[in-house]
């Protein structure tokens, strides 16, 4: 006899959106040159402590931001001039 192959009726498993969430979140810091709050994306695994150059999406000028994030996984950003 061969056995008839049945399709599980479990529900897919959302771990794995979960998990992304967890990995990813935005903060904001204000432009030293123009003065507009920005928002940018954070990589929460890419360490808790992160410095990197951007450009303002506004004005175009380089900032140095400087990532915090805390033990409760909330990112703080914080930017100046390059």
């Amino acid at each position: 006899m061969r056995k008839s192959s049945r399709k599980s009726s479990r529900k897919p498993s959302r771990l794995g959106s979960r998990s992304k969430a967890r990995l990813e979140a935005e903060a904001t810091y204000v432009c030293d040159s123009c003065g507009e709050e920005i928002v940018v994306p954070v990589d929460i695994s890419a360490g808790s402590h992160q410095d990197y150059v951007e450009d303002c999406p506004v004005c175009c000028h380089p900032m140095r931001l400087h990532v915090d994030i805390d033990p409760d996984g909330e990112a703080h950003v914080a930017g100046e001039h390059e």
